[in-house]
């Protein structure tokens, strides 16, 4: 009986170790609107909620996120493509760190350190656009090292 646990745990071992992706998370789920996430950084997950799914097609919703940090944020630089069909169609910038003029609360943070947001987030957009597409975030640093990624997909089917 020992023998069969043992061989049970190393099977689930070596199934943790094959798989070479974080698995995907439900950020909302109601009627007709349905976000997702998935991490892209091969080394690291992270965690992301908001309020209530319908917040999302309000000019500005709450969000949590949290990770630990594995390199420091001096500088910290946003970039948004927006994906259908596996083309990208449209593409954001936004500096997010920077010495002398920091957006958030967490520019400075070093290595080893918990990255906690809670607040408010405003997309700068009137609505949602409809249909099925991904959304792929990613955060770098001074050293242009991913210091966060991941990819949204967001299934919207409202009628505005």
């Amino acid at each position: 009986l020992k023998i069969s646990n043992v061989l049970v745990l190393i099977l689930v071992l070596l199934y943790m170790d094959a798989s070479t992706e974080w698995p995907t998370h439900t950020v909302c789920k109601e009627d007709n609107l349905e976000i997702h996430y998935k991490s892209c950084d091969p080394q690291q997950d992270f965690a992301f909620s908001i309020d209530h799914c319908a917040d999302v097609t309000t000019h500005t919703f709450n969000i949590r996120a949290a990770m630990v940090l594995r390199h420091n944020i001096k500088e910290l630089y946003l970039k948004v493509d927006l994906i259908i069909n596996g083309k990208t169609v449209l593409t954001y910038s936004e500096t997010l760190c920077e010495p002398g003029h920091s957006k958030l609360v967490f520019c400075g943070k070093k290595k080893g350190e918990h990255l906690y947001y809670e607040g408010p987030v405003t997309l700068g957009i009137k609505e949602i656009p409809q249909g099925d597409y991904t959304i792929a975030a990613r955060l770098t640093n001074e050293d242009h090292v991913t210091v966060a990624c991941a990819d949204f997909t967001v299934k919207n089917y409202l009628d505005y």
